[in-house]
């Protein structure tokens, strides 16, 4: 069983830095893409970065230059750096693998299903 716990989120004040992390268990072999997501209260879930088994990445217009995704070696573990951060990056985070059927996200051009996903930590960043 295909399991995602994010960890990591917290209140920090704008301009400053998080990193968030997620185990990821359950696969035989990894899936191809696995991303960060974020959904803001009253708005819709928005893709934020993908990274590929090769480390292929590919972020959002509105992150790109200051988060950076990463994963480990086993690819067990996915991260997120979060850097210069501001007000409107407050959201609820969440990490997702690839999975049809799914949702189809598509993230700084490359657009793919995603089907398995975290419970979210929260990030809150404050003026």
């Amino acid at each position: 069983q295909v399991q995602l716990v994010e960890s990591g989120g917290g209140s920090v004040q704008s301009g400053g830095s998080l990193r968030l992390s997620c185990a990821v268990s359950g696969y035989v072999a990894s899936p191809e893409y696995m991303g960060w997501f974020r959904q803001a209260p009253g708005k819709e879930r928005e893709g934020v970065a993908v990274i590929g088994r090769s480390g292929e990445t590919r972020y959002a217009d509105s992150v790109k230059g200051r988060f950076a995704i990463s994963q480990d070696n086993g690819r067990n573990t996915l991260y997120l750096q979060l850097n210069s951060l501001k007000p409107d990056d407050t959201a609820m985070y969440y990490c997702a693998t690839q999975r049809s059927p799914g949702t189809y996200y598509k993230i700084g051009g490359l657009g793919t299903w995603f089907g398995y996903w975290g419970q979210g930590t929260q990030v809150t960043v404050f003026s």
